[in-house]
């Protein structure tokens, strides 16, 4: 949606509010994603998505950021990423990324998963669990002392080692007060190369990956992104915290019952 900037070390005190924002994130996705199924309107999964943030004390991140419509990106098969919800139907072995973002106490979090509608084909489901291995791998390496070439070096190989492709035009970012802060993460890379990651450090790690090629176009909405060869892309991605000691992902569920 819009290039990061500035980065930003937090404090103790700000990654414990994130951790609360990444907490209803997680929950309201989970709501959404129990909710997907053939038939489903994806204009009704944002606006479940829009009333339970707002019930919990949230905003939608994403509702009228830069112009954006909506409050969450619902992106369908060949979609990478940045769909808007709108009356499209569901069909029975499509693929639907959900991505949103919650601001709460003055922070964001940001969580996405690319759900199955139903029953889908072994390739597709390959391609899902794929991604997310690469999403698991890139937040490996979100350590002090790494740098933002080791995780996308970490995605790239866990992606393109099982015959798929990852999406350079876009990457992950930094997040926290700004929904996107620096530094740039990219979902490829070089060992060593990059930006170091420091200790305090939040970070959007969100691997596109793509059953064909890697390039994609922008449709004339001005923000669908579409794989060029129309082959499938999967999107994962949680909020993480840089800690010496390894990685918190602020957006995974904790337990808390979602909607």
């Amino acid at each position: 949606m819009h290039r990061p900037t500035m980065m930003v070390v937090k404090s103790p005190e700000e990654i414990a509010r994130m951790r609360r924002a990444g907490q209803l994130a997680a929950r309201a996705l989970e709501g959404v994603a129990r909710a997907v199924a053939p038939g489903g309107v994806t204009a009704e999964l944002d606006g479940l998505a829009e009333t339970f943030i707002r019930d919990h004390g949230g905003v939608p991140s994403f509702k009228h950021y830069r112009g954006y419509p909506a409050s969450i990106c619902v992106s369908i098969d060949d979609e990478v990423v940045h769909g808007i919800p709108g009356t499209r139907r569901l069909r029975e072995g499509s693929i639907v990324s959900v991505d949103l973002g919650v601001y709460l106490d003055g922070v964001h979090g940001d969580v996405a998963r690319t759900i199955p509608v139903g029953e889908v084909d072994e390739e597709t489901r390959r391609l899902l669990q794929v991604t997310a291995e690469a999403l698991e791998a890139g937040i490996r390496e979100a350590r002090e002392g790494r740098t933002t070439g080791d995780l996308g070096w970490a995605i790239q190989q866990v992606a393109e080692g099982a015959g798929f492709s990852v999406v350079r035009d876009f990457a992950g970012h930094g997040i926290g007060r700004d929904l996107h802060e620096g530094p740039e993460v990219p979902n490829f890379g070089t060992p060593g190369g990059g930006v170091a990651l420091r200790r305090g450090l939040t970070l959007a790690i969100e691997p596109m990956v793509n059953a064909g090629g890697l390039e994609v176009v922008v449709l004339e909405d001005g923000w669908t992104v579409r794989t060029r060869d129309r082959a499938r892309s999967a999107h994962f991605e949680h909020t993480v915290a840089v800690g010496a000691d390894g990685p918190e992902v602020l957006t995974r569920l904790n337990g808390t019952a979602p909607i």
